[in-house]
């Protein structure tokens, strides 16, 4: 353990804790994260929420025989014990209660998607971060696919013009609307053509949600969710010249190495490439597609 960061982990009751502890704790994986290893949990969990509590045991077995995790009965527990923390809760509307819990503490923070299901909570959370001067970031882990990297270093075709992502799109009732499948092309769409959206368009059908934001400078970008049994990620990166396609099976090494290489990076530096604000912008084009989802109207962000 000597030289390694301790990491905590809050809230097992996600695919993600697996997925996770295997990168960290593991070096003999082939995209091993090194720089910590997870030490220490709470498991958490929400009563209300099936894919919470149904998961909750398992994950929490794998950490414990899997890895010895130190499994605890509070989220404070968990700060005092290490040097960084994964909130990983499943269920985004518990986040900002979580992070309350341990913002002074003043460790650096990694916030799984969505960060919260409310630009309120949201915004609570980053001054949390301002208040108390710990380095936060959130994003999910297709920002970090390597298929995305590849067609935005491609810069020989131009200036961008635009993009348009499409995924898998469930709805989950605890997670409304966008919030629970969207936040991935989301994700996707702002890293490509970052913050400025300045308004939203959705259109609903039962198998289909498609939203298109338009941005300050007049750039248009599009999400397009599926409910129809394709389950895949990709997407088309328009730029002057040409437009890559972005294809995220196209890559062996997973989302999940590419992130925890960004988040190790920030728990030693303090430094995040995801400024706060553009998390923020996330939330609410997320919620704003979501009212415009309702109402069938354009929304403003």
């Amino acid at each position: 353990m000597e030289g390694l960061l301790k990491i905590g982990m809050i809230g097992l009751d996600t695919s993600h804790v697996s997925a996770f502890a295997k990168l960290l704790n593991d070096p003999t994986q082939e995209y091993h994260v090194p720089g910590g290893r997870v030490t220490v949990a709470y498991p958490g969990g929400s009563p209300d929420f099936e894919m919470s509590w149904s998961r909750l045991p398992g994950f929490r077995k794998e950490l414990e025989e899997n890895y010895g995790v130190s499994i605890v009965d509070s989220p404070e527990e968990v700060a005092e014990q290490c040097d960084a923390v994964l909130l990983l809760s499943v269920d985004g509307r518990v986040h900002l209660q979580q992070l309350m819990a341990i913002a002074h503490y003043r460790k650096p923070v990694f916030v799984d998607k969505p960060f919260a299901v409310r630009s309120e909570d949201a915004r609570e959370m980053a001054a949390l971060s301002r208040e108390y001067n710990f380095p936060m970031m959130s994003c999910s882990a297709l920002r970090y696919s390597e298929a995305l990297t590849v067609a935005l270093q491609d810069k020989e075709q131009g200036t961008l013009i635009g993009a348009d992502f499409y995924g898998p799109l469930e709805i989950q009732p605890t997670q409304p609307g966008f919030f629970w499948y969207g936040i991935h092309t989301v994700e996707m769409l702002f890293r490509t053509l970052g913050t400025g959206c300045q308004h939203v368009t959705t259109t609903t059908t039962q198998d289909h949600d498609l939203v298109v934001g338009v941005w300050a400078d007049g750039r248009v970008g599009t999400i397009r969710g599926n409910r129809r049994g394709n389950k895949t990620f990709g997407g088309a990166v328009h730029r002057e010249k040409n437009t890559h396609f972005v294809n995220t099976n196209a890559f062996a090494k997973p989302y999940y190495a590419s992130l925890l290489e960004r988040v190790m990076a920030m728990f030693s530096s303090g430094k995040t490439d995801i400024e706060i604000g553009e998390t923020l912008q996330i939330i609410r084009f997320l919620e704003a597609a979501n009212e415009s989802r309702e109402t069938g109207m354009t929304v403003k962000l």
